[in-house]
């Protein structure tokens, strides 16, 4: 028996990440904010990267908006935490006081820093990643997001994302999330939730 998800299956996932979107949009209309920041959680293969970057693709606010994700600051398998940090300390902090923030892309390759990005306060920002959404950046967003979905249809998709090079680390990255869910109690904090089947 295949563990591929079913047509019907993938157009019902389309579906959910679609109506999620279309509910940010509204909720960015609605925030009334000049350059609000938004902060998309959920497990790996929940749907955030997708929801980001249509998002981003669908902004009803005139001019620009900054993505980043959350892949690009891990130090590594074993730091979710230490990479939710980072944004926070780096790009969240200084967006709220009105000051360009810097960090450096961390290059999994190499196992260490690379270039240097810099975030524009004066631009909307989203932030996307496992373990964004803690009580300590809650209060630094205006739209919080938890995305959900059940562990086969987050484990399909991560894989058929990431392939082979994603596989050993399922478990090792699962354990990070759930003392992330634990720890920070991330659905709680949301604005948004969104059920992925």
């Amino acid at each position: 028996m295949s563990s591929e998800p079913s047509r019907s299956s993938v157009d019902a996932i389309s579906l959910a990440l679609d109506a999620a979107v279309e509910a940010l949009v509204d909720a960015v209309r609605a925030a009334g904010c000049e350059h609000p920041v938004v902060l998309i959680d959920g497990r790996s293969g929940a749907g955030k990267t997708t929801v980001a970057r249509e998002l981003v693709a669908r902004w009803p606010l005139p001019g620009n908006v900054q993505l980043i994700a959350l892949d690009s600051l891990y130090p590594g398998w074993d730091s979710l935490a230490a990479g939710a940090e980072y944004a926070r300390e780096r790009i969240l902090e200084p967006h709220s006081r009105g000051i360009h923030g810097v960090w450096r892309r961390w290059d999994w390759e190499a196992d260490e820093r690379a270039e240097t990005h810099e975030v524009d306060p004066a631009l909307p920002l989203i932030v996307e990643g496992a373990g964004v959404l803690t009580p300590r950046s809650a209060e630094l967003a205006d739209i919080r997001v938890w995305i959900d979905a059940p562990a086969d249809t987050r484990e399909a998709r991560a894989i058929g994302r990431d392939g082979d090079a994603y596989r050993p680390h399922w478990t090792q990255w699962a354990l990070q999330e759930e003392r992330h869910l634990a720890d920070n109690r991330p659905r709680e904090l949301a604005t948004h939730l969104f059920e992925v089947p």
